[in-house]
């Protein structure tokens, strides 16, 4: 038994690297924008904040517009996302705040699943020149996706990796999205809540929640390391 279960153990691992090596990659290629956006100061937290005030001073409104844009473009550029979500929050409150981004992180998931998608072909057989391991590499995130894409806001990165994964092996863009929608909305409204319900004199409601609700991501993860 012991035999069979380490045999069965080495052919599972061996159809899960083409998977761990696309993903692997991709890491770096979104790695590679957050170190640029980090060296040159471009977006950072100051910018989204000063960003978000002026805006404030000239249309509530372009707030909302802001906050989507910044997050939608976080599947290109890796952008603070739960601290937008949070000052969303302290610029618009719980609810609109939380609306927008959701709407911003729901446009990201969707623009990164469909470039993948339409484009990502290429890239794979780049990658893996094997098709036999392209086959391989679809089957492990059939099986692993859906979880990963649940859990993948526990780790920086991995939420966009996961979005560019479903395109590119063409899950099913319903499963991947109501997945997407599970992951993201909780995910900005409770940031949002946190930031409405804080202040500059009182930020401790903002960093309690981004504690906790990395807390609680890293759990679910391990734990279904553990079961799997």
């Amino acid at each position: 038994m012991a035999i069979n279960g380490g045999a069965h153990y080495k052919e599972r691992s061996g159809k899960v690297k083409p998977l761990v090596k696309i993903m692997v990659l991709l890491g770096l290629v979104f790695a590679t924008t957050f170190l640029f956006v980090s060296l040159t100061g471009a977006c950072s937290v100051e910018d989204v904040t000063s960003w978000l005030e002026r805006a404030k001073g000239s249309n509530p409104w372009y707030v909302s517009l802001i906050v989507i844009l910044i997050l939608a473009v976080d599947i290109f550029i890796a952008v603070p996302t739960l601290t937008t979500c949070i000052l969303a929050g302290y610029f618009l409150g719980f609810t609109v705040g939380g609306l927008s981004a959701s709407i911003g992180i729901m446009a990201a998931g969707a623009i990164g699943y469909w470039l993948s998608r339409m484009y990502g072909s290429s890239f794979l057989k780049y990658v893996i020149p094997s098709e036999t391991k392209r086959g391989e590499a679809k089957i492990a995130f059939e099986q692993y996706g859906l979880p990963m894409i649940l859990l993948s806001r526990s780790t920086p990165i991995l939420s966009e990796v996961c979005a560019c994964m479903a395109g590119i092996t063409k899950m099913r863009f319903t499963k991947f999205y109501v997945a997407w929608s599970v992951n993201s909305i909780p995910y900005a409204f409770i940031a949002a809540y946190s930031g409405s319900i804080s202040s500059l004199e009182n930020p401790r409601p903002a960093i309690y929640t981004l504690i906790m609700m990395y807390m609680t991501l890293w759990v679910a993860w391990f734990i279904y390391k553990r079961r799997k």
